[in-house]
């Protein structure tokens, strides 16, 4: 079997590099620079060398010729490259790699496969990881989402690997919702540390972040259960905790008053928009979704984000 990667950022390279234990990889950038020559992404993982069976590219029609595509492109970006490629990717097996949700729409990466490529198998691999481990071979758990149980079956033992183990749910909007908010807490997290505010208080936003994805998901009808998973407890706690998380850092110099670099792409401060406005729309209580979009647009700091937390009337858990 066959695969490519559209998209050579820092996880996109991760995936490649673990995949071409099961077959040939081609892994398609827009601006693939040297890495064909070098045999390295010396900007995103210069210590994790490319593997014999693994072919660089910028020639998406060559690309898009392999039994399964995986879209690790930015979820901004997502639908301007779905839109602008579709005629060669119908039919396709398309497995989203990217995690957020739309600032227009409100919409997650599947849901986004399905409105431009419509007769796409659409698929999300979504969990608990970060591409260093995934490049090195460290040992992964991830959730692989699709509606299509036969494909979902078939994809599933398509894409395990020696280090990437995979669940399966057909419950894709959980899947997409556990991937999307826990950026947004992570930066929630990332926010308070920086400011100082203490492991206690990252506790209290993580657990409280956890009650407002469940009440988003039975807004969405995910299930319960998929929430209680890789894709969403188990991603919540490694990117609230780990420095390694671009959103849980911007999160952190938000908190320091420091600056972050503009270039590095964190889906959190869009999704933290898309979220707060679906809430707002549909009359949902997600105080944290709140602040962290306030934060993001600079209309709270994080003095005035936390008093407003914990000015809210008490209640029963």
């Amino acid at each position: 079997m066959s695969f490519s990667v559209l998209g050579a950022g820092a996880f996109g390279t991760a995936l490649a590099i673990s995949l071409c234990g099961n077959g040939p990889v081609t892994l398609w950038a827009r601006r693939p620079g040297d890495m064909e020559t070098t045999r390295v992404n010396t900007a995103r993982l210069p210590d994790c060398p490319f593997p014999p069976n693994l072919q660089v590219t910028d020639n998406l029609t060559e690309a898009v010729g392999a039994d399964v595509i995986l879209l690790a492109v930015p979820l901004q970006k997502l639908r301007e490259v779905l839109r602008a490629h579709a005629d060669v990717l119908r039919g396709k097996r398309l497995v989203a790699c990217c995690k957020g949700m739309e600032i227009g729409s409100g919409l997650g990466p599947v849901s986004i496969i399905a409105a431009e490529v419509p007769d796409a198998t659409a698929a999300i691999l979504t969990g608990p990881s970060f591409a260093a481990d995934i490049a090195r071979g460290l040992p992964t758990a991830l959730t692989l989402g699709c509606a299509d149980e036969d494909a979902a079956k078939a994809l599933q033992q398509a894409l395990t690997t020696d280090n990437l183990r995979l669940y399966r749910t057909t419950d894709t909007i959980g899947a997409e919702l556990g991937g999307a908010l826990k950026n947004v807490i992570a930066i929630a997290c990332g926010a308070a540390m920086g400011a100082g505010l203490g492991e206690s208080a990252r506790a209290a936003l993580l657990t409280r972040g956890f009650a407002e994805l469940k009440r988003l998901a039975r807004h969405l009808d995910a299930r319960p259960e998929t929430l209680s998973g890789l894709s969403g407890f188990g991603d919540l706690v490694l990117t609230c905790t780990s420095p390694q998380s671009r959103n849980y850092r911007l999160g952190q110099s938000i908190g320091e008053g420091g600056t972050f670099d503009r270039a590095v792409t964190v889906e959190g401060a869009a999704t933290a928009k898309a979220v707060h406005r679906l809430a707002l729309k549909a009359g949902l209580d997600l105080p944290i979704t709140a602040v962290v979009a306030g934060l993001i647009e600079n209309r709270q700091d994080v003095s005035s984000a936390m008093a407003s937390l914990l000015a809210r009337s008490l209640k029963e858990e």
